[in-house]
């Protein structure tokens, strides 16, 4: 169902402190590990999105103890072989890293489990996943050449380990993986051809499991049991963040500072790249919990220049290409993002997306290829209404991008909720 329309104006500056939402990725992954545990885990600064309670429903279906209480969550775990069969199909709404990691996790059980989602998810591409799964042994059939949602996991197969090249660098692929080898019967081996997000290592590691990395190779060793931290506390969400650091950055006399925000280093390439385009931007207060690294991010205006980007970099900010875009088209001169052809296939088609609706913004701005996107910055900027595609990125992207030039009118406000419920309150308190 299509959300509400909202109006985003123009804002002078952006000061202050901001506290966003706590980091998606994590918090999926801490209701999922600690349900295979065998004690009861507080997860402190759990995001209540729609995706990460997406993947709480989910594993209630699997029959684990999971109890909200404000900010916190409680996960009681059934063992790393106590999971049980869903009286009913497994829903994923618009999460991809719900289906994607539930899919590893099931290919391992005893007993057949069956998924969907919403109309965006059961567009996306899922042989990604479901080839490395087979040749681990795994039997999972779905629409279009086992592609595409509905899809079932016969259940009931013993699991071997692979060693496993990835085409593509992408976290939520190696994290299914990951989960199927704590389940087979040798050692697996996953090959990157870059770094993707690390969280399912480190946290992994946490519980117990033996998991060695050496360049882009990494070994996961089969385990008996997952031994649970009794407190993990999510740190800030870099990706939410990203939008209000591109905000102050190419905003005229602004300063603020986005407390406790996850910074790990393979999530971090947007501030990397931010500061190659000249952006102001020091960490404050570094710290250090359950293996992930924090900091306050401090931001002020600043006049930014175009960067030309690709390969490895990109798995570090595949999640922020549309707030980048946003910074780009504030830059002198023409910023070249490569390799980014994952946008195509995300919630929406974020490159057709980008192309569509900011050029209403700033006409000729924006170019695509298949793979890469090219920004050219400085141009003449308007009020325009753009379409978000129902898309949570591409909707905080464009609000930001209106705040920070004549403003916009978004046609569903709504979707924002997937990552970033609050997201805009606070827009509404600055504009």
């Amino acid at each position: 169902m299509k959300g509400r329309a909202m109006k985003i104006l123009p804002i002078e500056n952006l000061r202050g402190e901001i506290k966003v939402p706590g980091d998606k990725s994590i918090s999926h992954r801490s209701v999922i590990f600690s349900s295979l545990a065998s004690s009861t885990v507080e997860i402190e600064n759990f995001l209540h999105g729609a995706d990460c309670l997406s993947t709480v429903d989910c594993m209630k279906k699997f029959g684990v103890d999971v109890q909200i209480d404000g900010e916190k969550v409680f996960v009681t775990g059934n063992g790393l072989r106590g999971l049980r069969e869903p009286e009913n199909i497994l829903d994923a709404g618009n999460s991809g890293t719900t289906l994607r990691l539930l899919l590893g996790l099931a290919a391992a059980q005893n007993f057949n489990t069956t998924f969907t989602g919403d109309d965006s998810l059961r567009q996306r591409p899922m042989g990604r996943v479901i080839k490395p799964l087979a040749e681990m042994g795994a039997s999972i059939v779905g629409r279009n050449g086992n592609k595409n949602l509905p899809i079932t996991v016969i259940g009931g197969k013993n699991l071997c380990g692979i060693t496993y090249e990835m085409p593509v660098a992408s976290a939520q692929v190696k994290s299914a993986i990951i989960l199927a080898a704590l389940y087979a019967e040798n050692p697996t081996t996953i090959i990157e051809p870059a770094p993707s997000r690390d969280h399912t290592e480190k946290m992994l590691s946490a519980f117990g499991v033996q998991i060695e990395k050496v360049g882009n190779a990494i070994k996961i060793f089969p385990a008996k049991s997952l031994t649970a931290p009794e407190k993990i506390i999510v740190p800030n969400d870099i990706s939410s963040a990203a939008y209000w650091i591109v905000l102050a950055a190419v905003t005229k006399n602004s300063a603020v500072t986005i407390k406790n925000v996850g910074v790990n280093q393979t999530r971090t390439g947007i501030l990397d790249v931010l500061k190659n385009m000249g952006a102001a931007i020091e960490l404050e207060n570094l710290h250090e919990s359950g293996g992930e690294l924090s900091a306050d991010i401090k931001v002020t205006s600043s006049k930014l220049r175009s960067v030309e980007i690709g390969g490895a970099i990109i798995p570090r900010l595949i999640d922020e290409v549309p707030a980048l875009a946003v910074a780009a088209a504030f830059a002198e001169g023409t910023t070249i993002i490569h390799d980014v052809g994952e946008l195509r296939v995300k919630e929406s088609d974020r490159l057709n997306a980008i192309v569509n609706e900011f050029n209403k913004i700033s006409r000729g701005s924006f170019e695509a290829t298949a793979t890469d996107l090219i920004v050219h910055g400085g141009r003449e900027k308007i009020f325009a209404e753009c379409k978000t595609y129902a898309d949570h990125r591409i909707a905080m992207a464009l609000s930001i991008f209106g705040a920070a030039a004549n403003g916009v009118e978004i046609d569903d406000a709504d979707c924002v909720k997937i990552s970033y419920p609050n997201f805009f309150q606070f827009v509404m308190r600055n504009t």
